[in-house]
């Protein structure tokens, strides 16, 4: 089977070749219509530049990273298909790589991001050792953090307001009449889960109320140790009548060590999770959570790296959306 080139997209885009180069270089004088046509033919003759040869011309590979946390993880996969699809809709194609919030992995993948030459990195993971993206900036490769911040470096970052987000919990749980809570929290090294934790520590403060220590779990962020951080609250006497936890997938293990445990919820316990993925919508009950805007923080993110790849001395920009409450069937009064 003859193999498509770069004179067969120009003949059959009506452009030259010059052309051609330019759109996938992000070069030249072309208009962004015209760049999608081309990008079109392209794909229609299924025709692939050599991203080994343009990398080592020093030209754009039009290959991006993301690195997230768990792509099993609802959310994280929900913003991976996002970025996907914005990036094949530019003519980017995406490596997406599950770290599990573990440094070593964070550097591995960097390095092999680095090897393949990609344009720029989506970065939605916890990274406790910040030099490994000093050591990126360094190199000029464009970062870009989402859902995630890091405090001891400049670069560009799309988050929610976490802490509001905590203390739209906690006083969701206050207005209902709840005054024995606890939290499910992540790894406390993650930014996010460290400021919803405090966010509701903060709302109940002003309530006159405070959480003892030993009422906030710190769990790996799966379905099965929420489970696990759930059912040991549970066993507890003088169990907490509400559940904070800082994703669905913790809530949705709460909801089952419940379940087991034959505590009804919301009867008995009531249960707020955060993120507002799918899976919120398919538990029994279905779950109060605190809903993050995924889809606009992830647009936010891919332009802001498209744009700073294509101009290096642009100044970095820190966007904080705003968070949501949105009440399902798992939170109710406490039972008297």
């Amino acid at each position: 089977m003859k193999t498509t080139t770069i004179y067969d997209v120009a003949k059959e885009a009506g452009v030259s070749i010059a052309s051609v180069s330019n759109a996938i270089n992000g070069k030249g004088n072309i208009s962004k219509k015209k760049r999608e046509e081309i990008f079109k033919v392209m794909e229609r003759l299924q025709y692939q530049p050599s991203v080994i040869a343009s990398a080592l011309m020093g030209k754009k590979t039009f290959t991006l990273g993301l690195l997230i946390p768990d792509v099993s993880n609802p959310f994280f996969s929900e913003i991976a298909r996002s970025v996907e699809d914005l990036a094949h809709h530019a003519g980017y194609s995406v490596i997406v790589c599950s770290t599990d919030n573990k440094d070593e992995r964070v550097e591995k993948y960097i390095r092999l991001l680095e090897q393949k030459s990609v344009d720029g990195i989506i970065i939605g993971t916890g990274v406790e050792n910040t030099e490994i993206l000093l050591q990126l900036a360094e190199k000029s490769v464009p970062i870009i953090m989402i859902a995630r911040e890091v405090s001891a470096m400049s670069v560009h970052s799309v988050l929610t307001d976490d802490f509001k987000g905590g203390s739209l919990a906690a006083q969701h749980l206050l207005k209902l009449g709840h005054s024995r809570m606890a939290v499910l929290s992540e790894n406390f090294k993650v930014s996010s889960s460290v400021e919803r934790v405090k966010g509701f520590k903060f709302a109940l403060f002003e309530a006159g109320l405070a959480i003892e220590a030993d009422d906030i779990l710190s769990c790996e962020s799966t379905i099965k140790d929420g489970k696990r951080a759930a059912a040991e609250l549970i066993r507890r006497g003088n169990s907490p009548t509400a559940l904070f936890c800082v994703n669905d997938m913790l809530a949705i293990g709460a909801l089952q060590a419940a379940k087991e445990a034959g505590v009804r919820v919301p009867e008995e316990l009531s249960v707020i999770g955060f993120d507002n993925t799918i899976l919120s919508t398919v538990t029994n009950p279905m779950l109060t959570t605190i809903a993050q805007p995924m889809e606009q923080m992830v647009k936010l993110a891919f332009d802001l790296l498209i744009s700073h790849s294509e101009q290096e001395d642009t100044i970095k920009q820190r966007i904080v959306m705003q968070p949501e409450l949105i009440v399902r069937e798992s939170t109710s009064k406490p039972k008297l």
